[in-house]
């Protein structure tokens, strides 16, 4: 019997190194209310749970993997195990006031699909991050002749985003933008870091590395 490969790679995934916080995360934290109910799509080894927690967060988690959740509940923390990718939500409608997925739909040959669940158990806001695959480093990678890093077989990326085609997913399903934040590189930089802030919100799909969005479903 052939064993689910999307659950043996995510497992493979949290049997190794944990994960520490990046902007994802950081942003994602900026975007929630404390003393809302939360629930952590593909929460993995459980770090924004955790962190969640800290900010006051009624947070619950769901993944594919095993091993993941198995690191969440040694945390103490209530997470699922689902397929997330071929299973409706085991929620009822409306039962979480946020609902996050932070670079997950990547992962994923039908994003919408997911994103129309989280949707359904969402109350008000749902708070998402992807990656964008047409950056300025990724074009001079291919320019060179190397495959780009979000590209690598490891990485389990199915569907590639940027920023024009985010926009479109989110509008598609009549979801309104309240925040969007990209970071960059140099961005830390102390002569040109301000500069490629600017630049990268002006030219999102050549300059952002990643985009962490919060949007409002009362539009729907």
């Amino acid at each position: 019997m052939k064993k689910n490969g999307v659950r043996e790679f995510e497992n493979g995934r949290w049997t190794g190194t944990d994960q520490v916080l990046v902007f994802r995360h950081t942003e994602a934290l900026s975007m929630v209310t404390k003393g809302q109910k939360a629930l952590d799509i593909g929460c993995g080894d459980g770090l924004l749970l955790a962190a969640l927690a800290k900010a006051g967060v009624m947070a619950s988690g769901i993944d594919v993997s095993e091993e993941g959740a198995k690191k969440c509940k040694e945390k103490g923390f209530d997470v699922s195990v689902a397929d997330i990718s071929t299973e409706d939500l085991p929620f009822h409608d409306k039962t979480f006031d946020t609902v996050i997925m932070l670079d997950i739909l990547e992962h994923l040959y039908d994003p919408e699909a997911l994103l129309r669940e989280a949707v359904r158990v969402s109350k008000q806001n749902i708070i998402i991050s992807v990656p964008n695959f047409n950056s300025l480093p990724a074009r001079l990678q291919v320019l060179i002749g190397r495959v780009p890093e979000n590209n690598l077989p490891n990485k389990g990326h199915l569907y590639w985003f940027n920023h024009r085609i985010l926009m479109k997913l989110l509008k598609r399903n009549g979801l309104q933008i309240e925040k969007i934040s990209c970071n960059t590189f140099w961005e830390y930089n102390f002569f040109i870091g301000k500069i490629m802030k600017k630049v990268c919100l002006y030219f999102p799909n050549v300059f952002a590395l990643s985009f962490v969005a919060k949007v409002n479903i009362k539009a729907k």
